[in-house]
């Protein structure tokens, strides 16, 4: 028989309640536990030296549970009590996920598609300029930058361009029309030309750079003619059936991937999504997802991406990330669901994590006049030791603030309360003292836990 394990939870005043309502729901626990509470009012106060001199006697315990945002090193914390420690969740309703049903870390550093991203007015720029857009666009992960073409514009740069690219290790693709820029591209050193078709396979005699093959106006059959072609010439090549804009032949383009597939298993294949996510008015962050996953159930190997209009601005980053959510979701042999949230920019898996009732329990616990928020699905809630507010509109709590002529903290209360009801309209988890997660779209510093927060800009004189 398989002998329970002893677990140590600390905690302060305030939460000693709820985290032990949450730990009595897990069903079938495989531990006994203890709740230690360390006479602070809050846990996340806590840190590893002070949990050192308060905790008392450890012995017979087989691990030790703190607060998730303590902060500390509690390696250090471990060998001096000579127990394993661990941080739990920031948020106490996601304790249950360290036991029973563990929840799994997802390998995200690989990914089977390659990006193309496109510097769509190439010629419109210094070669400096590119060179510096080409720099951002990898360290978003693009893996090769595309030199894109304009009709009717003179590229005098364009050899200059690629060479500079390669000189500084991009990968390079030019993607063009004409057959002149291809060629010039082509004899320059870029490793891929878009887009060749059957009546300018010609080129390929010219250069060594691998061609992206397309349809002739069109015609899946010249598309097969010119495969067939590069097969017969051991020339290695990417096929692209092009992918049309929705109500201009969007489904009928999907089905073309889906054909080309089966007739060439093993051929690879590219799917351009800027008439997607460019021509269609919605974040690009689910119709990337959604073209991913398509690509990734037809084995497709590359995608072509740009970032021209405004809400396409983060569309390499959030391609990037989709590659390797879909990658995971396919190795995992699941749904893409709790991989990662970070592509939830606009709502939460789980934006409540209290209840209206929980919330009123506690609020009854508290002595002091500094003021909690919390969000629930009823509203925003305002309280300290001399009671609760709630409503759904920041300016409604004015009256009952109590601030007296202290600016800076009506202007904390201000900011956050403005934080709370975006949370609150959106579907958005709030924190007080946290900024609201937008996923990719942001690049939040991350917390360290080993060090303390810097003073708040309300506080700073």
């Amino acid at each position: 028989m398989d002998v329970k394990e002893n677990i140590l939870f600390i905690t302060g005043k305030l939460a000693e309640k709820n985290l032990r309502r949450v730990l009595d729901q897990i069903e079938d626990k495989e531990f006994n536990f203890e709740i230690r509470n360390l006479s602070i009012n809050v846990a996340a106060l806590l840190t590893t030296d002070m949990i050192k001199r308060r905790i008392g006697n450890t012995q017979g315990f087989t691990k030790l549970i703190l607060p998730g945002r303590v902060r500390g090193n509690i390696e250090d914390l471990s060998k001096k009590l000579n127990i394993e420690v661990l941080r739990g969740p920031d948020e106490l309703k996601d304790l249950p996920t360290l036991f029973g049903r563990k929840s799994l870390d997802f390998d995200l550093s690989k990914y089977e598609i390659s990006i193309f991203a496109e510097i769509t007015d190439a010629p419109n720029l210094s070669v400096s300029e590119i060179l510096d857009i080409a720099t951002s666009y990898r360290n978003d992960g693009a893996d090769v930058i595309d030199i894109g073409c304009l009709p009717n514009v003179k590229f005098n740069h364009l050899s200059e361009t690629v060479q500079e690219l390669k000189k500084h290790d991009f990968y390079v693709s030019v993607d063009s029309h004409d057959n002149d820029e291809l060629i010039t591209g082509g004899k320059s050193g870029a490793d891929y030309l878009l887009s060749i078709k059957s009546d300018n396979m010609f080129i390929l005699d010219e250069v060594e750079s691998n061609p992206v093959l397309i349809p002739h106006n069109g015609d899946m059959n010249t598309l097969f003619n010119a495969i067939e072609k590069c097969i017969e010439l051991k020339k290695t090549f990417i096929a692209d059936p092009i992918l049309d804009p929705i109500h201009f032949g969007f489904t009928k383009s999907i089905s073309r991937y889906t054909q080309i597939r089966e007739r060439y298993p093993d051929i690879h294949i590219m799917m351009g999504t800027g008439n997607i996510t460019e021509l269609t008015h919605a974040d690009t962050t689910g119709i990337t997802l959604m073209l991913l996953g398509i690509m990734s159930e037809l084995k497709l190997n590359h995608v072509l991406t740009t970032q021209v209009s405004d809400h396409c601005r983060t569309v390499i980053k959030e391609t990037d990330l989709a590659r390797r959510i879909i990658h995971a979701s396919n190795e995992n042999n699941m749904t893409p669901k709790h991989i990662s949230n970070q592509l939830l920019v606009t709502h939460e898996d789980t934006p409540y994590k209290y209840t209206y009732d929980e919330v009123i329990e506690l609020s009854k616990n508290i002595r002091d006049p500094s003021y909690r928020i919390i969000v629930t699905k009823e509203g925003i809630h305002l309280f300290n030791r001399d009671g609760m507010h709630t409503f759904k509109d920041p300016f409604d709590f004015f009256q009952h603030l109590n601030v007296g002529k202290d600016t800076g903290h009506a202007f904390y209360l201000g900011v956050e309360l403005a934080r709370a009801q975006i949370a609150y309209q959106i579907g958005k988890f709030y924190s007080q003292d946290e900024e609201l997660n937008w996923g990719c779209l942001v690049d939040n510093e991350e917390d360290d836990k080993m060090t303390f927060k810097p003073t708040g800009p309300t506080y700073k004189k």
